[in-house]
C-alpha cells in the first residue's frame, strides 16, 4: 500500500527528488517512558522468550542498562519463591514486581508505513500506537515521507529522545533519481547511493528483468537486504522466484507467487476490460489469481516451495491488510475507529477513485467470497511453507484499507493463528523470525542475555487469546455477569525504558480529541450515511 505520489513513482511515470515529499508531523522531541536503569530487575513473570519455547515460570529477568544480564527461573507456579534464589537488589535498583504477569519479547513489525499528507498521520500518533501494543521495532518499506525524514527519526528513536519504535528505511527502488532507471549501471549506481546516504535496504515493485537483476545482486553484494511488493505491472515478466534467485530478502503481501505457480497460464487472467488505475478492478481481480495457480501439494506447487526453501526466503504475507476484500462491514465497523482513527485518515479511508485502497466503488458479496476462497488457498501456501521450515514475518501495512496502526499488528498475529499457526508460532513470527529476515537476530527477537531489553508486559496470557493484545483488550464476562474488558498491553519495554502502553494509547485518544475538536462533526460518519 503506498500513497497516490509513491504509485506515479513506482510504475514509471513521475521521479522526484527527495524534498518533494509531503512530509508528515515529525514527532516532538520529548523525554517519555522511565529509564533505562543502572539496574532493573524484573519479578516473578511467565516468559515466552520467541524461540518457539512454552512459557515458564516464575523468571525473574535482570537488566542493565539496555541490556539483559540475567534470565533466571526462581521456583514453581503456586509455590511461595525462595528469596535465596532471587537476584540480589541493591539499595538503587529498580525492582518491578509482576507476579503473574506474562513477558514476551518486542514485537517487530516487518511493514510499517509511518503514513503521509493523504493520511494525515503525525508521527506521534503512528509511533504510539505502535509502542502501546508493544511494537519495538519497524521496517518501513518505502521510506515514504523521504530517506532524510525517516534517518532523523530513526537517529532520534536510537536515542530515545522521541518515543518510538527503533526504525529501518527501506527506500523506494529509484527514490530521488532524476529519470527513471532503465539499465543495469544506473541500478548499480542507486543501490550504492541508497547505502551511502544510510539507507538500511530497498523495496522494490518491479522494473525490467535486467535492472531488477543488477539492482538486487548489487544491494546483496554490499550486505543490505530487501523487500518487494511484484506489482501487476511488471509481474508477467519478474515474479518471486526470478526476485529469490536473485537475491531478494523478503517478499510482502502474495503478489508475484501465484505467478511462478501458474502452469495453464503466463499471464494472470485479467478482465478485458481491465483497467490497473481502477482500483477496484485491481483488487477484485487479485482476489481471484490463487485460484489460477497449481493447486495445493501438486508437483508445480511443491517444487516452487522447495526452491524458495532452499533460498532461505522470508514471506510477510500481511494478511489483515486485505481483509476488508473478504468482509468490509467487519473491517469499517472495528470497535477501535471510533476513539482511535483520525478524521483525516477516516476521510482517506472512504470510497474514492483517487486515495489508494479505498476501492468501494460497487464491492458485493460475489467479491467477498471469492476473496475469501483467495485466503484458503493462500493461507494453505504459508502454513505449509512455514511447516517445511520457512520463514514466515508478521507484518501490518496499515493506514490503508481499514486498518489502523498497532490494531492490525496483532490482527495480522490473529490472521496467522487462522492460517495454522500455533500461537507459539505466531510469537516466534513477530519476533526471532523477523529479526532474522532483518539481519537482527544477534541484537533482538528473542529473551536472551546479552540481547537488547525489548519487552512486551501484559497480566493476560495471550497464547489463550491473541485478543488481550488489542489496546482495546478482550471481553470477559466478571463474576456479577456484567462484561468486563481485560487485557491489553500494560508495559512497554524499549532499550530498557519502560513505557507505560495504557498511557501512550491515552495520548493517542488525546491526539484524536484535538483533531475532532476542528472538525465541523466530531462523529465518524459511515460512508453514504449523514449519521
Amino acid at each position: 500500500m503506498k500513497n497516490n505520489l509513491f504509485r506515479l513513482l513506482l510504475f514509471g511515470l513521475l521521479v522526484f527528488p527527495y524534498s518533494a515529499f509531503s512530509q508528515v508531523m515529525p514527532s516532538p522531541d520529548r523525554k517519555e517512558g522511565e529509564g533505562p536503569y543502572d539496574k532493573l530487575i524484573i519479578r516473578g513473570v511467565t516468559l515466552i522468550d520467541g524461540t518457539g519455547a512454552p512459557p515458564i515460570g516464575p523468571v525473574d529477568i535482570v537488566v542493565e542498562k539496555n541490556k539483559i544480564i540475567e534470565v533466571n527461573v526462581v521456583g514453581y507456579p503456586g509455590v511461595p519463591i525462595k528469596d535465596e534464589r532471587r537476584p540480589k537488589a541493591g539499595p538503587n535498583d529498580k525492582v518491578m514486581e509482576l507476579d503473574g504477569h506474562y513477558l514476551l519479547p518486542g514485537f517487530i513489525d516487518m511493514h510499517g508505513h509511518i503514513g503521509g499528507s493523504g493520511q494525515g498521520t503525525p508521527a506521534e500518533y503512528v509511533f504510539k500506537l505502535w509502542m502501546s501494543h508493544g511494537i519495538t521495532t519497524v521496517r518501513d518499506p518505502s521510506a515514504g515521507n523521504g530517506l532524510d525524514w525517516v534517518l532523523d527519526h530513526k537517529r532520534k528513536s536510537a536515542a530515545n529522545t522521541i518515543t518510538a519504535p527503533r526504525l529501518l528505511a527501506y527506500t523506494v527502488f529509484g527514490q530521488g533519481a532524476t529519470r527513471p532507471i532503465t539499465n543495469a549501471e544506473e541500478a548499480k549506481a542507486w543501490v550504492n547511493e541508497n547505502a551511502r546516504r544510510g539507507g538500511d535496504g530497498v523495496k522494490f515493485f518491479g522494473a525490467k528483468p535486467e535492472v531488477m537483476q543488477a539492482a538486487l545482486e548489487e544491494n546483496k553484494r554490499i550486505g543490505l537486504r530487501s523487500a518487494m511488493h511484484h506489482a501487476q505491472m511488471d509481474v508477467a515478466r519478474w515474479n518471486v522466484l526470478h526476485s529469490a534467485r536473485a537475491g531478494l530478502t523478503t517478499m510482502e503481501h502474495w503478489y508475484g507467487l501465484p505467478e511462478a505457480l501458474f502452469e495453464d497460464r503466463t499471464i494472470q487472467d485479467y478482465r478485458l476490460d481491465y483497467n490497473y488505475q481502477n482500483e477496484q478492478h485491481r483488487f477484485a481481480e487479485a482476489g481471484k489469481l490463487w485460484k489460477q495457480a497449481a493447486p495445493p501439494y501438486s508437483d508445480h506447487w511443491n517444487k516452487v516451495m522447495q526452491e524458495l526453501l532452499d533460498l532461505d526466503f522470508t514471506i510477510n504475507p500481511t494478511f489483515n491488510i486485505y481483509e476488508a476484500n473478504r468482509d468490509l462491514m467487519r473491517a469499517r465497523r472495528a470497535e477501535w475507529h471510533e476513539e482511535y482513527t483520525l478524521p483525516s485518515l477516516w476521510r482517506f479511508y472512504k470510497p474514492s477513485r483517487e486515495s489508494h485502497g479505498s476501492y468501494w466503488f460497487d464491492w458485493t458479496t460475489e467479491e467477498e467470497l471469492q476473496w475469501k476462497e483467495n485466503y484458503r488457498i493462500w493461507m494453505t501456501f504459508v502454513n505449509e511453507y512455514k511447516n517445511r521450515g520457512g520463514r514466515v514475518t508478521t507484518g501490518s501495512d496499515s493506514g490503508f484499507i481499514y486498518q489502523l496502526y498497532g490494531f492490525a499488528y496483532i490482527r495480522e498475529m490473529e490472521l496467522l493463528r487462522e492460517a495454522g499457526f500455533h500461537p507459539l508460532e505466531v510469537i516466534r513470527a513477530s519476533t526471532m523470525h523477523a529479526a532474522e529476515a532483518l539481519g537482527m537476530d544477534k541484537e533482538i527477537g528473542t529473551v536472551e542475555v546479552g540481547k537488547l531489553a525489548d519487552f512486551v508486559i501484559l497480566e493476560e496470557n495471550p497464547l489463550q487469546n491473541l485478543k488481550v493484545l488489542y489496546g482495546t483488550g478482550a471481553i470477559r464476562i466478571g463474576e456479577d455477569n456484567e462484561p468486563v474488558r481485560v487485557g491489553g498491553v500494560k508495559y512497554t519495554v524499549k532499550d530498557g525504558i519502560v513505557y507505560d502502553a495504557k498511557q501512550l494509547l491515552q495520548d493517542v485518544r488525546t491526539i484524536v480529541e484535538q483533531h475532532k475538536a476542528r472538525e465541523e462533526s466530531r462523529k465518524l460518519k459511515q460512508p453514504g450515511l449523514d449519521w
